[in-house]
């Protein structure tokens, strides 16, 4: 089994809650990037997250809780610049989020950054959430997009509050379609669909994504489960396990986590209902992931989920 390298983000979320009845911020170390690197190490994977870390004490205890986590720092650099923060409310099914600090801490990896030799030797590369939003990082997506071998995976994970106008989303939805064209995986919300394609069904946008030359598709529905479209059948839906949910943070890193550390054990499923396979555990793992507050720290073992759901 080799290696994942995950690209992206690394920020400080603060979480809307309630303690001895007052209103709270609860500090938890999150970004989505973040959060794969993480469930893929517990569930028994490796990763090496790449990325840009503020010069501060968040920073640091950014570092020390991914090397904590068996997540490889190798490819991550320290920036001068405060580690950007993330305010989460709820008013609906998903979160909120409100971004704190300038320049924003995540975003200053340029592609001079890369450690080439940690790209060339991975199996499986992810890129995508905020950081895409930014030229820099960015760029060093693309790039390191041209030089691994391995399996490319991809998650647009939409921040509607980062996108300035109508522009700045046609912008992201040029992105989108750049990076899906040569995945093997992509996987997006239901709430990203709708923001990227107005008025499109779930299952149309999983196909149209796979006409762009994406080889799998993944749509998360939350409590609903997902839609997957793989190989050449029609897009399916993959129900999801009943849970006691309390926050739903993390839970769609923890889809993608599962699918890259399954990818890194056995690589490609074959054929439709290998990846049905996949999908059904990868919602088990978010289900579970639900049952816990915060994100990173949620993320399960492949132990934990199984006996969670006696499998």
């Amino acid at each position: 089994m080799g290696y994942a390298v995950v690209l992206g983000e690394a920020l400080v979320d603060l979480l809307d809650s309630e303690r001895d009845g007052e209103r709270v911020y609860r500090q938890a170390i999150g970004g989505g990037p973040l959060n794969v690197a993480v469930g893929v190490a517990r569930l028994g994977g490796a990763a090496q997250f790449v990325g840009s870390l503020g010069d501060d004490a968040l920073g640091g205890r950014i570092r020390a809780f991914l090397t904590a986590a068996d997540v490889g720092v190798a490819g991550a650099i320290t920036v001068p610049a405060p580690t950007t923060l993330a305010v989460v409310t709820y008013a609906g099914p998903e979160p909120d989020f409100r971004f704190y600090g300038e320049p924003a801490s995540y975003a200053l990896l340029g592609p001079d950054d890369l450690d080439l030799a940690l790209l060339e030797g991975a199996d499986v590369l992810y890129c995508g959430s905020i950081v895409l939003l930014q030229p820099a990082p960015l760029a060093a997506a693309r790039r390191a997009w041209s030089l691994v071998p391995g399996l490319r995976v991809f998650d647009p994970n939409v921040r509607p509050r980062l996108l300035d106008g109508p522009a700045a989303l046609e912008g992201l939805r040029e992105v989108v379609a750049e990076f899906a064209a040569g995945a093997h995986l992509v996987k997006l919300s239901a709430a990203d669909a709708v923001l990227l394609y107005p008025g499109e069904p779930v299952e149309g946008v999983a196909a149209y994504l796979r006409e762009l030359g994406a080889a799998t598709v993944v749509v998360t529905l939350g409590a609903a489960g997902a839609v997957l479209a793989a190989a050449e059948a029609d897009p399916v839906r993959v129900p999801a396990p009943k849970v006691n949910a309390i926050d739903a943070t993390g839970a769609g890193d923890s889809v993608m986590a599962a699918l890259i550390a399954d990818l890194l054990v056995d690589g490609e499923p074959e054929g439709p209902s290998g990846w049905a396979d996949r999908v059904a555990f990868a919602l088990r793992v978010a289900g579970l992931v639900c049952e816990s507050p915060g994100g990173a720290t949620a993320m399960p073992t492949r132990t934990a989920v199984q006996n969670r759901f006696n499998t």
